[in-house]
């Protein structure tokens, strides 16, 4: 489409140089510039966009959006906004065609359970006889098509050509983690979402929100939009489990329809009303408007209880059969990193998982409990630069749960390991009792050798914290590392 056209967007944008070209591209990294591109200059943290443009020029940006007085070079187009961020959300749907807007979306929002119910729902649409598109924390799918990530949710334009490569795929229903850091920037701007599901609100990225009551403010907004009156497709849900103590906020931010789903509340729409946790899976009964489902599932403990009951909501929402909700959810196995069994025929058991807030350490925790025959080995970290009030408890509940903890490092990013660990610890002494062992192990190669090398038969060994995660984030460099790769090494060397 022509420059004129997009600028036609931007009612308060200043134009200097050429408006009839032809835009081929909308890009805010300089790096992926290609000619006829239209380049959008965001200012950053760390880096901004403005000091770019050279290089975007030398590419074949033939325009640039900026914020603030800059020389452009050559015969560049200037298009001068008050926030390049908001020219950003405005224009760039509009130039990919509102892909949002053709495809069935539903958006997973929540601090635990986002990636577990959202593979739960893609298996079940599947089943249905359903094309299904992820976008979330592991990676991007586009039926079988598989895309690396770089955020749970990706920035606008990123987002919106994925959506628009969905389209061209024919794909018809797009299961979407929403993290709360997109809500709050409106990475998801264009999109039109048909159900939202909420799956449970505790503390995390306060780093971020600064309260809590930010926090919950950024989640709620998935579900005024999906009650919003600009709505152009109808048969919009709320999805929300009623057990969650912000149930009640998140209920009141919609304005559509509703499926409630709970364990202990008895008002839900949903409920498991008989649950058998075991090591090797789990059996519920699911009451709801059609009778009982009985379901033998693969995956096991309670927090897998509700990401269920949440992915049979939104399957319900859109009308699948309640029998090709059972089959799908029986055949499910597992979804990387979200605890996931390392079996090398040792005499222990080893689970890796994500779990890197204090609830979901404690969701994985007593689950092991309830599994565990002997002793439970606890390895796990706090990430650097990131939400430092949770250090303690996270270190809390690993003394509480834990017979041993070993507390490492997680991804440190520009902290030091050390400093990270000493407020871990603080919950720790909190928490310890004298017939606990307790260790600081910064190097985490060498701490998931410690607890193998200390596991004895029957016991548990829990790596927590990186999950499906291949990497490592230093201060000077990012390194590969895989906790599951790392434990099936020592495992191997150690039982020869």
């Amino acid at each position: 489409m022509t420059l004129d056209e997009i600028v036609g967007l931007l009612p308060d944008a200043v134009v200097d140089g050429e408006k009839l070209q032809t835009i081929r591209n909308i890009v805010c990294d300089s790096r992926q510039v290609t000619e006829g591109t239209l380049f959008i200059c965001l200012p950053g943290v760390k880096t901004d966009g403005h000091d770019y443009i050279g290089q975007a020029f030398q590419a074949g940006a033939v325009a640039a959006v900026v914020e603030r007085e800059v020389q452009l070079p050559g015969n560049m187009t200037r298009i001068k906004v008050a926030d390049t961020r908001k020219a950003m959300q405005a224009i760039v749907p509009y130039f990919f065609g509102f892909p949002g807007r053709k495809l069935r979306m539903i958006g997973v929002t929540g601090t635990n359970g986002k990636t577990t119910t959202t593979y739960l729902l893609r298996d079940i649409l599947r089943c249905a006889g359903y094309k299904v598109g992820v976008i979330g924390t592991i990676q991007t799918l586009i039926a079988e098509r598989v895309l690396p990530v770089k955020n749970t949710t990706p920035d606008v334009v990123e987002l919106q050509s994925i959506l628009a490569q969905m389209v061209d795929a024919d794909i018809d229903y797009v299961v979407m983690e929403v993290s709360s850091h997109a809500l709050a920037l409106n990475r998801i701007a264009g999109c039109e979402f048909d159900v939202g599901i909420f799956t449970n609100m505790t503390q995390d990225h306060l780093d971020f929100h600064g309260t809590f009551e930010n926090y919950l403010k950024a989640k709620a907004r998935l579900f005024q939009l999906l009650s919003s009156t600009d709505s152009l497709k109808a048969g919009k849900t709320a999805v929300v489990n009623l057990d969650d103590a912000a149930a009640g906020a998140i209920l009141q931010s919609s304005h559509c329809p509703t499926i409630t789903y709970a364990v202990k509340e008895t008002a839900a729409d949903l409920q498991a009303v008989r649950t058998d946790i075991r090591a090797s899976g789990s059996s519920i009964t699911v009451q709801g408007p059609f009778g009982h489902l009985d379901i033998k599932l693969q995956i096991t403990g309670m927090f897998n209880v509700y990401n269920v009951l949440g992915a049979v909501g939104a399957a319900l929402a859109e009308k699948v059969r309640p029998e090709i909700i059972q089959k799908a959810l029986e055949q499910f196995k597992s979804v990387p990193g979200r605890f996931e069994l390392v079996d090398e025929g040792q005499p222990y058991s080893v689970i890796v998982d994500y779990a890197h807030t204090p609830d979901g350490l404690e969701n994985i925790l007593k689950t092991a409990q309830q599994i565990a025959q002997r002793r439970i080995i606890v390895v796990f970290g706090c990430g650097g630069d990131r939400d430092r009030t949770k250090r303690p408890i996270m270190g809390g509940l690993a003394a509480e749960y834990g017979d041993v903890v070993l507390a490492t490092s997680d991804n440190p990013r520009s902290e030091d390991p050390y400093a990270i660990l000493d407020e871990i610890e603080v919950g720790i002494k909190n928490k310890l009792q004298s017939d606990k062992i307790y260790e600081k192990i910064p190097d985490r190669r060498q701490a998931i050798k410690r607890a193998l090398e200390l596991a004895q038969k029957d016991d548990i060994v829990v790596i927590a914290g990186k999950g499906h995660e291949t990497y490592q984030i230093l201060k000077d460099q990012t390194i590969h590392f895989d906790d599951r790769e790392i434990a099936r090494k020592y495992i191997r060397e150690m039982i020869g």
